[in-house]
C-alpha cells in the first residue's frame, strides 16, 4: 500500500512536509531534544525536528525503501534512520524525551500497542503525540476522489478512507487517556494545485488505498473516475483544505 518511496512523495510526501512545522509546534519540541519520530516515512517529520537547534532525531520506519529515501533527502546530521517496527521498537526504556508519531497510527494494527512502545522509549515527563488525518470530512484532497468514486462505483464504499480508525475528533484523546494532561486540537493546511493534473496523477502512483484502488480499475473506470474528478474540479488551479487531528499526552 505504502512502498514506493517517489510515488509517496509525490503523492501524500507534500501533505507530509506541510502539516509538519504544526505538528512539531504543537509537540513542543525545543532546544537540545531527544526525539523520536515513530512511522518516520520519507522523513518530512524528522528533518523538521532536527531544523530547530541541537535537536537530535531517529525516525524508526519500516519500510527499507522509506528509509533510504529519508536517509538520501535528510540534508542534516541531526537526523538518523532505521527500519524497525512501531510494535517493537528496538530502543531503551526512557530512552526520549519526546516521541511522535505523525499519520501513521491509523495503519498500524494494533495503535493501542504502539502507544505503549512509544510510553515505554519516553521517560517520565516527556511528551508523547500523535496526528492522523480527518478522513471523513476534512481531508478534502482524498474526501473529494472517494465521493466521486463511489458514486461510479458503490463497491467501493468499503474502501473509502472515511472508515479509518482514529481519524475523528476525540479518538485519539481516548486512546491517551492513560497519559497526563492530554490535549487534542486540529491542524489545518491548505494544499495549492497548479492544475488537475497536479492533484489526479499522483493517483496514478499506485500508493496509499486510493491509489491501491486506482491501479485496480480497468482503463475505461479509471477514464470514467478521471473525467468526473476533472468535472467537479476544473482545469485550472485550485485549493483544497485539509485538517488532521493531534494529541499529546505527558508521561507519568
Amino acid at each position: 500500500m505504502f512502498s514506493e518511496s517517489e510515488g509517496y512523495e509525490r503523492f501524500m510526501g507534500r501533505w507530509s512536509r506541510r502539516l509538519a512545522p504544526l505538528f512539531v509546534t504543537f509537540a513542543g519540541v525545543t532546544e537540545g531534544d531527544r526525539v523520536l519520530d515513530v512511522g518516520s516515512g520519507t522523513g518530512a517529520l524528522s528533518v523538521t525536528a532536527a531544523a530547530i537547534e541541537s535537536v537530535q532525531v531517529t525516525g524508526i520506519e519500516r519500510s527499507p525503501a522509506y528509509v533510504r529515501y529519508a536517509q538520501e533527502h535528510a540534508g542534516s546530521d541531526g537526523v538518523r534512520f532505521e527500519v524497525g517496527d512501531a510494535l517493537a521498537l528496538p530502543f531503551s526504556d526512557d530512552a526520549f524525551d519526546r516521541t511522535l508519531s505523525m499519520l501513521v497510527l491509523n495503519f498500524v494494527p494494533d495503535p493501542a500497542a504502539a502507544l505503549q512502545q512509544m510510553i515505554r522509549v519516553t521517560h517520565p515527563g516527556g511528551v508523547v503525540a500523535a496526528a492522523v488525518w480527518d478522513y471523513g470530512d476534512e481531508m478534502q484532497m482524498l474526501r473529494t476522489f472517494w465521493d466521486a468514486a463511489v458514486a461510479l462505483d458503490p463497491e467501493a464504499a468499503p474502501r473509502d478512507e472515511r472508515h479509518m480508525p482514529l481519524s475523528t475528533g476525540g479518538a485519539l484523546a481516548e486512546l491517551w487517556r492513560g497519559l497526563r494532561d492530554v490535549d487534542e486540537q486540529p491542524l489545518i493546511i491548505e494544499m495549492a494545485f497548479g492544475s488537475f493534473d497536479d492533484y489526479w496523477h499522483p493517483f496514478l502512483c499506485g500508493q496509499g488505498p486510493a491509489g491501491v484502488y486506482v491501479s485496480s480499475l480497468s482503463a475505461s473506470a479509471r477514464d470514467a473516475l478521471e473525467s468526473t474528478l476533472r468535472e467537479r474540479l476544473g482545469d485550472d488551479g485550485f485549493a483544497l483544505r485539509a485538517r488532521a487531528w493531534a494529541v499529546r499526552g505527558v508521561v507519568t
